[in-house]
């Protein structure tokens, strides 16, 4: 029996194993020279070779690394994947490009980010201080503000607490996009942790809005004791809102709708060049702001024109945030049906909208859209369509006794019979069946060990050496199921600088009195970051790149 040509592909093609995917991500896309980054690589399939990321050398410094696999079972499809973080510092500011990282066979897509030049040196000798920052001192009513909030420390704290500030004058709405984030900077040499926290100011009437300084209370662990509570606060700041503008002459009625970027975009349910008369079809118009929210994008004035029926569904409003702020998006559907057939145009759908990196009013749009609509088949239109009829043919009388004959007449009754079986089995195939209740999928490892390093962080912080200890080992069964570390000791001796010097420490603190004291955050900042080492075989297999930030 051969198979077919075709069918050996599609067996083929079942056999062998995914192809993999390769795409690099950063947390930020606009820092400053002297701050770090993290660089991800992701790699979808069964791809096992590392990144290559000696081209990253030429313009960062390329810090710790650290790895994670995730599994993922899907309707009993198997999918796998590798993440590689790096952390990053620039050489020099500018736009600089993060280059295509090849891993295996398979390269991701470059990478653009902007570097700014250096913040100047902390004021002073200053160990903690606070900076606040607004991207613009000047704005429009409901146009977007970003406020930057940075706590800088080059010391262990205890009971740290922020007290946002507060606004003055004008109404604003304030919006907190994201979640806060952390990274390392530089500043006069000396090596600090940051903590950044931005919150999206939407001015609701023109005028003056004062926005008092920051505050951050802690209390510092200096020479080996703890301070009393210390405040730090930032400098104040001011926005000026303006009024809203005159619409544009060519669209008076035009909603304000101020914005950074705009993009309106539409998809079918179907190729809608040519439809039916009576046939349903499904457009979507999407709206996408940035710098602005969603509830704040006005309703599309989508026109009916003559021959179709529109019938609109609920609105689908979400937000997302990047660099620029808060992007949000409005999504529309509309079911639209054709009661007649000809040529139908949908007009031209404008969007305007207010620049406020311009200043001026901009326009976007979907173009004019011609459509086709046909009859319904079988009608009186559809009928004369059609060509006319040629005259029946004469048949002979030899003709109509092969027909009657007995012997075509089974064949006919035969072919019936096999007909009437296949309906009966498409039918039998479309009867609901018990479904067997899936068998409960195992929780991916991956999120297991996050679990663990939370707590391990979590009691590092709380000084707790025990739960340290039990969080540590049980991430380590996971790590290593086939031969897991029974001890911290054994742990140590498998993981990387600076992470295996600061768990040194931890054990040599239960050996009695005069044993050094461990820094519980010390070991909390490491275990966001850390490295495994790699078995002695493959020691020597390539130099081991220096820690970005020294050990404090």
């Amino acid at each position: 029996m051969s198979i077919k040509p075709y069918v050996a592909i599609a067996l083929l093609a079942f056999a062998l194993p995914a192809s993999a995917g390769v795409t690099a991500n950063v947390d930020r896309n606009v820092v400053e020279q002297n701050e770090s980054f993290l660089l991800e690589i992701v790699v979808e399939g069964n791809l096992t070779a590392e990144p290559d990321v000696s081209p990253l050398e030429e313009d960062f410094v390329v810090g710790q690394s650290s790895q994670m696999s995730n599994t993922r079972i899907v309707n009993g499809q198997i999918s796998r994947s590798m993440t590689w973080a790096y952390t990053l510092m620039a050489r020099r500011p500018g736009e600089l490009e993060i280059p295509a990282i090849r891993v295996g066979n398979e390269t991701s897509e470059a990478l653009t980010i902007s570097v700014r030049e250096p913040v100047d040196a902390p004021p002073g000798e200053a160990d903690v201080f606070v900076t606040a920052e607004l991207d613009s001192t000047e704005t429009w009513v409901h146009a977007q503000v970003l406020y930057k909030i940075k706590i800088y420390r080059a010391v262990p704290w205890r009971q740290p607490a922020l007290r946002e500030p507060e606004l003055e004058g004008a109404e604003a709405l304030v919006e907190f996009p994201s979640e806060e984030t952390t990274y390392d900077a530089i500043l006069g040499g000396k090596a600090y942790d940051v903590i950044e926290k931005t919150i999206a100011i939407f001015p609701q009437e023109s005028g003056e809005i004062r926005i008092s300084p920051t505050r951050f209370e802690a209390r510092i662990i200096a020479n080996g004791r703890i301070t009393g509570r210390k405040v730090f606060e930032s400098e104040a700041h001011t926005i000026t809102v303006r009024p809203i503008p005159a619409p544009p002459a060519d669209h008076p009625d035009a909603a304000w709708l101020p914005a950074r970027d705009l993009e309106v975009t539409e998809s079918w349910s179907r190729e809608p060049r040519r439809l039916v008369a009576g046939e349903p079809i499904s457009r979507t118009v999407s709206v996408s702001v940035l710098g602005q929210l969603e509830t704040q994008i006005p309703v599309l004035d989508i026109a009916e024109p003559d021959g179709i029926n529109l019938y609109p569904d609920q609105p689908e409003l979400s937000r997302s945030f990047e660099t620029g702020g808060i992007r949000g998006q409005r999504t529309d559907n509309y079911a639209m049906i054709a009661v007649g057939d000809g040529d139908v145009t949908l007009p031209q759908l404008d969007v305007p909208w207010f620049n406020t990196a311009t200043e001026s009013w901009e326009v976007a749009s979907l173009p004019a859209r011609q459509l086709t609509i046909l009859p319904v088949p079988g009608s009186a239109e559809a009928v004369t369509d059609l060509p006319a009829a040629e005259p029946p043919a004469v048949v002979n009388a030899t003709d109509v006794a092969v027909v009657s004959s007995p012997f075509w007449q089974q064949i006919s009754l035969g072919l019936f019979a096999l007909w009437i079986l296949t309906l009966g089995a498409w039918w039998w195939s479309l009867r609901p069946q018990a479904r067997v209740a899936d068998a409960p999928v195992p929780e991916p490892v991956h999120k297991r060990q996050a679990r663990s390093l939370r707590a391990a962080r979590k009691a590092a912080l709380a000084d707790d050496a025990a739960g340290l200890r039990a969080a540590l080992l049980d991430w380590g069964r996971l790590e290593w199921p086939d031969s897991a570390p029974r001890s911290l000791g054994e742990l140590t001796r498998r993981l990387e600088p600076p992470l295996a010097d600061q768990l040194r420490a931890l054990s040599r603190s239960s050996y009695g009195p005069d044993a050094p004291h461990w820094d519980g955050e010390a070991i909390a900042k490491s275990l966001r970051s850390f490295a495994v080492r790699k078995p002695a075989s493959r020691a020597g297999s390539r130099d081991v790149l220096p820690p970005l930030m020294p050990t404090r």
